[in-house]
């Protein structure tokens, strides 16, 4: 019996590029979406993936990239637009009878938090429920591993991991490990239509646990320290993260500090549905220092991270709020972190003592 053809779109991401690896190599015909040709898709390609360039946001790219298709993977950007893009999605999937999609989402997606992207997840998921004839499996992802290590030029150049993560909790998933649970509903989606599947690491870490992890990888002392936000904001606008993504960022990372992404961690999702055990962290620090050049101090990284650091305390922090304004991105005046939510609470596994002090 023929395997079903499966979409997988954003397809070059964090999450897309090894999804669409991984169902390759367990023989899965896969049409992988990209917005352009380049070294990456390249790599899919030549890896036997059908390439196709089109966006989210054209119908009729949308309308050819199914074709033919019986599965789908939907991940869109950090962009603005997230609801738009899931109910143009919804549309063409219906249109084109598709048998499943995997949804990617987010863990702290709520109707009135107050970062826009996770009020429209939120609504993406409403709109996935009503497709009245496909079936649908949300990822929950939440604060990936590979966050960390935008960080990593200061970690392992002055030894300090300067982030405001407060003393908030993780179980950090691998790229790898979130992609297995995609990949597991995808072939297997039997058991899990209608579900929400949360993939993490195997271990709760604190900050400090995160920064001794990078100190025993590199050989060196790392030392977490409680970033004020304005820091983390300057540091954002040395390096061009885009204004929206900004805005973003600054509400998770308040949920962070309040432990949302502690709340429910670790699950056995990566074992039961992506079939393996998930990858500590160390063993995901270990593959990035592997590959990147700025594990080994030198003159030439010293003198670079040192630059980098005076260019980021020289720029102004973003001013969030005249932000949002400027984008035009819409704020709410009943707006709150998932923490402060109660119906994030009660649906999230919030503990029942910390609910009462609320």
């Amino acid at each position: 019996m023929a395997k079903p053809r499966i979409l997988v779109t954003g397809a070059v991401g964090k999450t897309g590029a090894p999804t669409v690896l991984q169902l390759l190599e367990k023989g899965f015909p896969v049409r992988a979406l990209v917005r352009k040709l380049d070294d990456r898709s390249g790599a899919l390609e030549r890896a036997g993936a059908e390439i196709t360039v089109g966006s989210l946001e054209d119908p009729v790219e949308l309308e050819i990239a199914m074709r033919g298709v019986q599965r789908a993977y939907f991940c869109p950007p950090l962009e603005p637009g997230t609801l738009r893009r899931a109910a143009l999605f919804a549309v063409t999937a219906q249109e084109a009878r598709l048998e499943v999609a995997v949804v990617l989402s987010q863990w702290l997606v709520d109707r009135t938090h107050l970062a826009l992207h996770a009020r429209e997840k939120y609504l993406s998921e409403r709109v996935f429920a009503w497709m009245p004839n496909v079936k649908t499996i949300t990822i929950v992802p939440g604060w990936f591993a590979d966050n960390y290590m935008a960080a990593f030029e200061a970690i392992s150049q002055f030894g300090l991991m300067a982030l405001p993560l407060g003393q908030g909790l993780n179980a950090p998933p691998s790229n790898d490990d979130i992609a297995r649970v995609i990949v597991g509903a995808l072939t297997q989606p039997d058991d899990l239509v209608g579900k929400s599947l949360r993939p993490t690491g195997p271990k709760l870490l604190s900050p400090d646990d995160i920064a001794s992890t990078f100190g025993r990888v590199l050989g060196r002392a790392v030392r977490y320290q409680d970033a004020p936000m304005s820091l983390f904001l300057k540091f954002a606008k040395s390096i061009n993260i885009s204004d929206f993504l900004v805005t973003q960022l600054h509400a998770f990372l308040l949920d962070y500090q309040r432990n949302s992404f502690g709340v429910g961690a670790p699950t056995d999702v990566v074992r039961e549905v992506g079939r393996r055990d998930p990858e500590p962290f160390e063993a995901i620090v270990r593959r990035y220092a592997a590959a990147s050049s700025l594990s080994r101090r030198t003159i030439g990284s010293m003198t670079r991270a040192v630059w980098n650091l005076t260019r980021a305390m020289m720029t102004s922090a973003p001013d969030v709020a005249a932000l949002t304004g400027q984008l035009g991105l819409p704020s709410i005046v009943n707006g709150t972190l998932a923490a402060d939510s109660t119906a994030w609470r009660k649906t999230h596994g919030w503990p029942a003592q910390a609910q009462a002090k609320h």
